[in-house]
């Protein structure tokens, strides 16, 4: 895997009224309030039931650069009902994605994990209460990853395929390890930082993207953030342009 791409600033322009059109679209599929899952049998993430290929390293940064297709991965915490506009616009917009969800999320909020995995989208680990987790001595990080997991499990009746650490982009060599021993024998990390939890604005977060994602790309954002939901139907609409494909994290890698 090749090195992570800087992150600097670009160009680009984003309407304000899309964020308006994520959250009151009449189209919509229905999710009658925020936290509840839409109506309809669940439908598979691609790819999650397929095995990984061998020789992944232990942290993966992207996928491969010969495929048209990118990750849109996305830390999962803040308003359900903002998530659930920008589930609904991906999938409007025939996009899959991975959220890495934050167990006290979960717990605030436990019918989240459901509408997520009912769009086709993936579920993953990103720990118990997103603290420093490079900075927490074993016990209190092996409660951070395990925790989350075990809610994930309580949910889903799985504990998903991808762990992210929190507050950090990569793991130290401890975090990998009980990673490995939680189940995750593969820390998800990225190359592309959207920088959206700053609330930059829509435009800017869709210009980072439209000037550092590339084949293979996966692409670190942020549930809960409007600028965000109001950025994704544009940046799903330059990635069309560009033939490229936002898939989820094991799509892109099986």
């Amino acid at each position: 895997m090749s090195k992570p791409i800087s992150r600097r600033n670009l160009l680009v322009t984003a309407s304000g009224s899309a964020l308006s059109g994520c959250l009151g679209s009449p189209h919509a599929p229905s999710a009658a309030a925020p936290g509840h899952p839409a109506a309809g049998a669940r439908t598979p993430a691609p790819g999650r039931d397929k095995p990984l290929p061998p020789g992944l390293p232990d942290q993966i940064e992207h996928g491969p650069g010969d495929r048209d297709e990118v990750a849109l991965t996305f830390h999962g915490q803040g308003d359900p009902g903002l998530a659930t506009a920008l589930l609904t616009a991906a999938e409007k917009a025939g996009a899959r994605l991975t959220v890495l969800a934050v167990g006290t999320w979960l717990d605030a909020h436990p019918g989240m994990a459901e509408r997520v995995l009912k769009g086709g989208h993936e579920l993953g680990n990103h720990t118990q209460n997103h603290l420093d987790i490079g900075a927490l001595e074993e016990t209190a990080a092996t409660a951070e990853i395990e925790r989350c997991a075990r809610r994930l499990e309580e949910l889903t009746g799985s504990r998903g395929r991808w762990f992210r650490p929190s507050q950090t982009r990569l793991a130290t060599p401890l975090v990998v390890r009980l990673a490995r021993q939680a189940g995750y024998p593969h820390v998800l990390s990225y190359d592309v930082d959207s920088l959206d939890w700053t609330d930059p604005g829509p435009a800017a977060v869709r210009a980072r993207l439209a000037g550092q994602a590339r084949p293979g790309s996966v692409v670190s954002l942020h549930l809960g953030h409007p600028g965000t939901v109001a950025a994704l139907p544009g940046i799903l609409d330059d990635l069309h342009r560009r033939g490229l494909r936002a898939v989820t994290t094991s799509e892109l890698l099986t």
